[in-house]
């Protein structure tokens, strides 16, 4: 395995995990974002690729079988996701370090995985009343998943102390401003 650290970010859809590794991603040159792969349905402005890899399911769990991925999940009933072995691989051996936006299941897998390798970060709102009104914002959650998605950031959170951080994202640039300095050290 080549050098270069993980960054794993991990929270309950919504905490704002995406923006700030979007935000780091932008800030510092070393850092290459780990492209998940997934067998859910793009949104609106997701590009194959870019922001996953959308698989069929046969597809998915033919690299399952065959050991492709460093970690998999099924994540809700029938959509899974995974980090290919391989796109890991490739990140480091071009000298980067990588980051990921990741479930926290499949951030603690990573962080088992590659141990000391990697730096595991959670992030989470101050409550759930917050994480409801963020889903809300977004718009894109029918009520049933805004429910789901609800139910599964309470279970989420109790995974909290397993990370090596924890970043309370009350304030944006604050929690930003946090993740760089992990990133610096």
């Amino acid at each position: 395995m080549s050098k270069g650290t993980l960054f794993i970010f991990s929270a309950p859809s919504g905490s704002g995990k995406t923006t700030i590794v979007q935000a780091l991603l932008k800030k510092f040159d070393h850092l290459e974002f780990s492209v998940s792969a997934t067998t859910r349905s793009p949104r609106p402005g997701e590009i194959n690729g870019d922001h996953y890899y959308f698989l069929e399911a046969k597809e998915f769990k033919e690299k399952m079988r065959k050991g492709e991925f460093a970690e998999w999940e099924e994540v809700y009933p029938g959509f899974f996701y995974g980090t290919l072995a391989s796109e890991v691989e490739r990140i480091l051996q071009s000298g980067n370090s990588v980051v990921f936006d990741i479930d926290v299941v499949g951030g603690l897998n990573l962080k088992k995985l590659y141990g000391d390798q990697a730096v595991s970060v959670f992030v989470q709102t101050p409550d759930l009343e917050t994480l409801k009104n963020r889903l809300m914002l977004r718009g894109t959650e029918s009520e049933a998943d805004l429910q789901k998605r609800l139910g599964k950031a309470a279970q989420e959170l109790e995974f909290a102390d397993k990370f090596d951080h924890i970043i309370i994202n009350n304030n944006l640039d604050a929690a930003i401003g946090k993740a760089e300095e992990l990133v610096r050290k």
